[in-house]
């Protein structure tokens, strides 16, 4: 936990933004027009992350010398005249995906034999040309919203190093919110994904089930988790994902393809978005933070300006926690106990194991079952035929990002209490297997990054990346970064 990291700092960075690192969409053209070169681009990749070691720690595993073997096979190929869609530009993948030659520890401590393959991901992440330079941090099999763990230390915010960028995909969040690379891939099992976009100030894509393929973990966590894109901007996120996106032969969900990056540079149209404030019911029964509130209706009152009919809504969730609590679970018991040294295992995940084996079974397969039931209740409220709505809009947390070690010393019960209390309104969508996007939603006073999600029906990412493009072009979020990695920060705002 935090007690593991010797180089943690109080207080927030200076509110001085670095120069620029170019995006993904960037990093191409520069490459097709001889700008700058493969090599170079991965050698400045990690220079940064060397930079940021100690202040951020957003990497688990460094692939130094392939990745810039392979960076200077894209420079050859790209001076031949080959255009591929990632040809040389540098990304990131999580810790829970396999890279040949890499042992998948996904968060986990121990000692774990090397992948001897790529996941499917990678592998197309590799056909679109891209170099992968390494895979960045995640709490201990993507339980928590909060990326630390005994194995690696504590992985920071580049907003403000006392405070998490969230998880499980923090290292991703924390790795392109800092620049250290344009984008990197993510997964989302209760919004893993868009978490912590929402903490880290970027755009982040949890698209359909099956549109990027987990395999070798198809139906991953019973059904719950899929990869996802993380980028500073929409088109970013988009050309990430059409990269990455496409079913393995063994894939169970095989959804139609999407042409995401055309979606972004398309007018969404004038679209009826219902805004949700109220989370589902979950224990705590918490309502969002003020300042998530304001942020939040400040963005439902910039659609209601761009032309869009905005109102405020309740979808009908129902009880349907009680099928995501026995699939996640079981999806812990599952890759659990596949470890090979369980003793060193996160006292929490090994509680959430032994729940996982006894609502496994029968318990599971009735909560996979009621996903019918699901689609069709929460379905009409997207029935626009009878009055409903093309987008639902709310918040992505209830509240700003934790500080790290928060969590430390809690019991598995009271982790699950504090990150339901903190993040209450993305996994229901895990659930139903439909897509939803992460938009930043500003800062609170103390400069922390804020989100909301725009959410929709079963394969709806078109639209939603649209509408996101189109919000992006208005409120111009990217053009404010956090400071550069290591930048010294006063101490204070506790």
């Amino acid at each position: 936990m935090s007690s593991a990291d010797p180089t943690e700092r109080t207080g927030p960075v200076r509110p001085v933004e670095p120069p620029a690192q170019p995006g993904l969409a960037d990093c191409v053209t520069e490459l097709a027009e001889g700008r700058t070169t493969s090599v170079a681009l991965v050698a400045g990749a990690f220079a940064r992350i060397e930079a940021s070691r100690h202040s951020l720690n957003a990497f688990r595993q460094l692939r130094h010398e392939a990745a810039l073997a392979e960076a200077a096979d894209a420079d050859r190929r790209l001076a031949a005249g080959e255009r591929l869609p990632l040809l040389g530009v540098p990304v990131a993948v999580k810790d829970d995906t396999d890279v040949v030659g890499l042992p998948t520890y996904f968060g986990c401590d121990g000692a774990l034999p090397p992948a001897t393959a790529d996941s499917e991901a990678v592998r197309r992440l590799r056909a679109a040309g891209a170099v992968v330079v390494g895979k960045t941090n995640s709490c201990e099999l993507g339980q928590w919203a909060f990326t630390e763990g005994n194995a690696f230390g504590a992985t920071r915010n580049p907003w403000n190093t006392a405070h998490t960028p969230g998880g499980s995909s923090g290292g991703s969040a924390a790795a392109v919110a800092a620049g250290l690379v344009p984008a990197a891939l993510g997964s989302d099992g209760a919004g893993s994904v868009r978490i912590p976009a929402a903490w880290t100030h970027l755009v982040g894509i949890k698209p359909q089930r099956g549109r990027i393929s987990v395999h070798p973990h198809s139906d991953a966590f019973q059904g719950l988790t899929v990869n996802g894109p993380l980028a500073r901007t929409v088109a970013d996120a988009a050309l990430l994902l059409d990269a990455a996106a496409g079913a393995h032969p063994g894939d169970p969900h095989r959804p139609p393809t999407v042409d995401a990056s055309g979606a972004a540079r398309r007018d969404p149209g004038r679209l009826r978005i219902g805004l949700a404030l109220r989370p589902p019911a979950t224990l705590t029964r918490n309502a969002p933070h003020p300042e998530v509130r304001r942020a939040v209706t400040a963005l439902a009152e910039a659609l209601a300006r761009l032309g869009h009919h905005v109102e405020e809504a309740r979808p009908r969730y129902g009880l349907i926690g009680l099928s995501f609590v026995p699939r996640a679970t079981a999806g812990i018991a599952e890759l659990a106990a596949l470890h090979p040294e369980p003793w060193l295992l996160d006292p929490r995940t090994r509680s959430a194991l032994r729940t996982g084996t006894r609502l496994g079974g029968r318990i599971v397969r009735a909560a996979r079952l009621r996903e019918v039931r699901q689609h069709a209740r929460i379905g009409a409220f997207f029935d626009t035929a009878r009055g409903g709505y093309d987008v639902l809009l709310t918040p992505t947390t209830a509240a700003p990002p934790p500080r790290v070690g928060a969590f430390d010393e809690l019991s598995a019960w009271r982790t699950e209490l504090a990150m339901t209390s903190a993040c209450p309104y993305a996994w229901p969508w895990n659930v139903l297997g439909w897509p939803g996007i992460n938009v930043p939603a500003g800062f609170t006073p103390e400069g922390l990054p804020l989100g909301a999600q725009l959410l929709g029906p079963s394969r709806s990412e078109a639209r939603l990346i649209a509408l996101a493009a189109q919000l992006e072009a208005d409120r111009r979020w990217y053009e404010h970064r956090p400071p550069a990695p290591g930048t010294p920060g006063p101490a204070g705002h506790e």
